[in-house]
C-alpha cells in the first residue's frame, strides 16, 4: 500500500501550493461577485 507521509521527503512546495490555494480562492470570489452585480445590473436595466 502506499504511504501519504507528507513530512519524509515528498518534494512538495507546500508555501506554493497555499499561495496557489489562496488565489484560486480568492478567484472564484470576486468572479461569483462579479457575476452576481452583472445579473443584477441587467434585472434593472433589461425589464
Amino acid at each position: 500500500m502506499a504511504s501519504h507521509d507528507h513530512a519524509a521527503g515528498s518534494g512538495m512546495d507546500y508555501p506554493e501550493h497555499e499561495r496557489t490555494y489562496e488565489r484560486f480562492v480568492g478567484l472564484v470570489k470576486w468572479g461569483t461577485i462579479a457575476i452576481v452585480a452583472l445579473l443584477v445590473v441587467m434585472a434593472l436595466t433589461l425589464i
